[in-house]
């Protein structure tokens, strides 16, 4: 099996050799450039063409965000994921329209990561439960999108499931679905309600609660 390309963006010299070699010793994934700056990642990660970028925030000189955003329009297929201490809602939201799919605290468990940059990969949308939640509260000023309506039972489940952070294998397990039923599943979300992201889709889901 290939494996994934993963990219990391970290100043703290002890993380990102630890970063390193969490990933080279995954079994399924390895490190194709780590870099202590924006403006090395910028010069030198497009050309080792990685899946997913674990991208720090707060990095001296350019912040992680305008590096995504960059980062984004030289690596379109490329997906990014904020690995960062901050969970302050400036910071998720900044992240996510930057182009970042997913939002993790450095503080997250070692399998969480793990499957996190699987999932990111995948076509997922990995944030850490506490992230999902600011996300739903964000939102929880306006009321559900009229198109929340044209969605099936089901559909609405996994969309109230993926608004609470729970992960692909999670909402299979729980739901008692395949992984790949649960791909469909947002895939026919994503169509109904004409989004792109789960950050989208929880948007439209609004004040609606489980």
């Amino acid at each position: 099996m290939t494996s994934l390309r993963v990219g990391i963006v970290e100043d703290d010299d002890r993380l990102r050799a630890e970063f390193v070699q969490l990933i080279d010793t995954s079994g399924d994934m390895r490190c194709v450039g780590a870099y202590p700056s924006a403006e090395a990642a910028l010069a030198e990660l497009p050309s080792q063409a990685p899946d997913v970028v674990l991208m720090d925030i707060n990095l001296p000189g350019m912040s992680g965000i305008e590096s995504v955003r960059r980062l984004r329009a030289l690596m379109p297929a490329a997906q990014m994921m904020m690995l960062t201490v901050f969970d302050d809602t400036t910071s998720v939201f900044e992240s996510l329209k930057s182009g970042a799919s997913g939002y993790l605290l450095k503080r997250a468990p070692v399998s969480e990561l793990l499957a996190a940059i699987r999932d990111l990969a995948a076509g997922g949308a990995p944030m850490s439960g506490v992230i999902a939640r600011k996300v739903v509260q964000y939102f929880g000023q306006h009321g559900p999108a009229p198109e929340v309506q044209t969605l099936t039972a089901r559909e609405f489940e996994v969309l109230v499931a993926l608004s609470q952070g729970e992960q692909y294998k999670e909402i299979a397990a729980r739901l008692g679905i395949s992984i790949n039923t649960v791909r469909r599943h947002i895939m026919a979300i994503y169509d109904k309600l004409h989004v792109n992201s789960r950050l989208e889709a929880v948007g439209k889901l609004g004040r609606v609660r489980p």
